[in-house]
């Protein structure tokens, strides 16, 4: 129950409805017997300064940023980590971001990545991203290209269309998932041809969203209890 008391994170973007993270964050908030509380928050982006204002003001702990404010959200930070940042952490008044993205990719050995996508998120994923990196957009480099690449990364919101033709050889990371675990036509024809590593949207969601946790609580985040959270909605 939400008390006087209670530390609150939101999460910030346009659309949120569909988001598992309130779900994923209140299971680690209590597993770590922490009385916070996440909440998530449809705002537009002609409001978003109006909304980073407005936690300071109430004394929220902290924030996650989503489509399409990561990188139109680093102006309202006092810090940025990077050019595109998907955590706020408030202290004293101050805003400062994070980029725990870098957490899905981090890790992951590539020399060659085909990186589908130029907006916030796949801005978010360049600063861990491995050997050279050719980025496809709509609005410039299209259709994507994956020939000669041994990791293929969606940053797009993108579920049921395939939008490259894989490889048996190649890594696959897909941002973009179903609330209701249903595999993305990408992940589904990742797994149907025995590519090395394949990591779905919700693993990528559980693995920024634990870097995020960190940051908040200065705790061990409890990814076990995160995961069962996101697989199980």
């Amino acid at each position: 129950m939400i008390s006087g008391s209670t530390r609150l994170v939101t999460l910030l973007g346009q659309p949120v409805a569909e988001s598992l993270s309130p779900r994923m964050q209140n299971a680690a908030f209590a597993a770590r017997g922490l009385d916070w509380a996440y909440v998530a928050c449809e705002v537009a982006p002609e409001r978003l300064a109006d909304a980073v204002r407005g936690l300071v003001a109430l004394g929220f702990a902290g924030a996650n940023v989503t489509i399409p404010h990561k990188q139109t959200v680093v102006e309202l930070c006092d810090e940025a980590e990077d050019a595109s940042v998907n955590t706020l952490v408030l202290r004293e008044g101050r805003v400062i971001g994070f980029n725990t993205d870098k957490a899905i990719v981090e890790g992951i050995d590539s020399e060659r990545v085909c990186l589908i996508g130029s907006g916030g998120a796949a801005e978010a994923l360049r600063p861990a991203l491995r050997g050279d990196v050719r980025v496809f957009s709509r609005s410039g480099d299209w259709p994507p290209d994956g020939a000669g690449a041994d990791l293929v990364v969606n940053a797009t919101p993108v579920r049921d269309e395939l939008l490259v033709r894989l490889l048996p050889e190649q890594k696959v990371v897909d941002l973009a998932y179903y609330r209701d675990g249903r595999a993305t036509e990408l992940v589904a024809a990742a797994r149907q041809l025995g590519c090395p590593l394949v990591l779905d949207g919700l693993e990528a969601l559980i693995r920024q969203g634990a870097a995020s946790f960190e940051h908040w609580a200065g705790l061990a985040a409890p990814v076990d209890v995160m995961r069962t959270a996101v697989r199980s909605a």
